[in-house]
């Protein structure tokens, strides 16, 4: 490919996605692109971790199984990697983790308006108008979270 028409294709690649930019959260750990009206009316459980964070090693599980328990109940389970790990390296970490959950290669903080955490893990609940209503500190389990989800649900 020449350069002239590289120059080409990336504007216009660019064009493109500056239009979808306020529509999606970027890509999960498969490279797939994460649709924010495919998360619209929906609770969320926003989870970071790192591969280096023992509580997070175990908390994994749980939310895997949070993730099968809550399927078709309004609830999405997310995954940040603390680090910032991209492409490649993301999906090893993710499968090294056992992650079933889709993870954000994009820090979703600044959308939620998540306060930053020095503390790892850190598990958002975000309710289904895009509003931050816990942040949960330290090592969750699936039964926890549960009760959590539903008290504020109910509320």
């Amino acid at each position: 490919m020449s350069g002239l028409a590289r120059i080409i294709l990336v504007t216009l690649l660019g064009l493109g996605l500056v239009g979808c930019a306020d529509s999606d959260l970027g890509f999960d750990q498969h490279g797939k692109v994460v649709r924010a009206d495919s998360l619209e009316g929906r609770w969320l459980v926003v989870n970071y971790w790192a591969e280096w964070c023992a509580p997070c090693r175990k908390e994994i599980p749980e939310l895997n199984a949070l993730e099968q328990q809550l399927n078709g109940q309004g609830v999405r389970i997310l995954g940040v990697n603390f680090d910032a790990l991209q492409g490649d390296s993301l999906q090893q970490a993710a499968d090294k983790m056992g992650i079933a959950f889709t993870v954000l290669a994009d820090d979703p903080a600044a959308r939620y308006d998540l306060p930053r955490s020095k503390v790892l893990p850190v598990t958002y609940i975000i309710d289904d108008q895009g509003q931050v209503r816990e942040q949960l500190l330290g090592e969750q389990t699936a039964q926890g979270l549960t009760a959590r989800l539903q008290a504020l649900r109910a509320q």
